[in-house]
């Protein structure tokens, strides 16, 4: 039985060549939520998982996942790198890919075997990419590389989802896919972490928004931390650009 927070981060430091990305950033994430991770390019989106993950080194601060650390609790996190940090040219096909995340739960010198298959077959039909199974990753289409890493993510059978940029080029269809996948893993009481971009879609997809700039510019549940003050904190002079796609309940206060 998990606890404690899915996460708490406090003041994270991380820096690219003694260049600060992240600055002293501190939150606790509730269990079962959907979290936006929203900010500008450069602001450490990205970064902030990577760092939370043990993939880059931090500066400073502390990551507990619930309540120990990435290396104790690595079975019960899943992780979606960005589609575009893949070598897709790399010789699998979409099953094997999807079994690759069975191997934190089986151990590297444990071979899958057939109970392992079964699941990651099932993994694939849940993202439609059941009679994809035995095609190779580099002929598939960018949607169908995307859902085959969320089938392997789902093949992790975790508790703590980290997604970078799911829905980064792919097309309508497979984005309302995704999204409803997302949502399927809130309601089995999981939380799930995701680097969006499109701020037109965050009130209908999240319900907890992170936003970032170095800083943590505010955290929370969207209805009262998705405001226009904030987003301006957040994005500055370039929020003009984005004012047509941000929604504004009626009652909120400008």
């Amino acid at each position: 039985m998990l606890n404690s927070n899915p996460l708490q981060v406090n003041n994270l430091t991380v820096a690219y060549q003694k260049k600060p990305v992240l600055n002293a950033v501190s939150f606790v994430i509730p269990s079962g939520k959907l979290i936006g991770i929203l900010g500008p390019n450069g602001a450490g989106k990205s970064t902030l998982l990577k760092a939370v993950l043990g993939l880059i080194p931090i500066v400073d601060g502390e990551v507990k996942i619930y309540g120990g650390s990435y290396r104790e609790q690595r079975k019960n996190v899943g992780y979606v790198p960005q589609r575009e940090s893949v070598d897709w040219d790399f010789p699998t096909n979409a099953l094997d890919v999807v079994m690759m995340g069975r191997y934190g739960h089986l151990g590297w010198f444990r071979r899958p075997g057939a109970s392992e298959r079964k699941l990651a077959t099932e993994c694939l039909d849940k993202v439609g990419m059941k009679d994809y199974a035995g095609r190779q990753i580099s002929q598939l289409s960018g949607g169908q590389q995307q859902r085959v890493f969320l089938a392997r993510a789902l093949a992790q059978n975790a508790n703590l989802y980290f997604m970078d940029e799911p829905f980064a080029g792919v097309d309508a269809t497979t984005e309302k896919a995704i999204i409803q996948l997302l949502h399927d893993l809130k309601n089995q009481g999981k939380t799930v972490l995701v680097v969006h971009h499109d701020l037109s879609t965050v009130r209908e997809y999240f319900d907890h928004v992170i936003l970032l700039n170095g800083d943590l510019v505010a955290e929370g549940p969207t209805e009262v931390t998705f405001t226009p003050e904030n987003l301006q904190k957040t994005y500055g002079g370039r929020l003009a650009l984005l004012q047509d796609f941000v929604t504004v309940p009626v009652g909120t206060v400008q």
